[in-house]
């Protein structure tokens, strides 16, 4: 899709204390978001499990993961988030996007609201 960034807030789901907020970089080839282990605890989202995942390069590492509330562009979700290490570069899956609603035109290598959101 190209490099495309939006701003995100990542809160507790008790929405208490100070959210984390940064440019995700906005990744149709991920399920899951994705921010540093550090700014998720600061932001107070908890470790709730680990599971799996598939990297770029086709290896697998396993990363803990939490829920938390994510707001961007207006619209906010509840999603699985993964602590990523302290360096990674924050990542927003589709899972977010489809959630509220944001599609990617892949052509223009942007994003926009969906009239409705699908039910077929």
């Amino acid at each position: 899709m190209g490099l495309t960034h939006v701003t995100t807030q990542i809160t507790n789901l008790g929405k208490t204390g100070a959210p984390f907020e940064a440019d995700f970089l906005v990744d149709t080839g991920a399920i899951d978001c994705m921010a540093p282990s550090h700014a998720l605890r600061n932001a107070g989202v908890s470790i709730e499990g680990k599971d799996s995942y598939e990297l770029a390069d086709g290896s697998l590492i396993e990363y803990s993961y939490g829920f938390a509330r994510v707001s961007f562009m207006g619209s906010e979700t509840v999603v699985q988030v993964i602590f990523g290490s302290d360096d990674c570069e924050p990542l927003l899956g589709v899972v977010a996007l489809e959630n509220v609603g944001i599609g990617v035109d892949p052509v223009s290598k942007t994003l926009g609201r969906m009239s409705a959101k699908p039910l077929k």
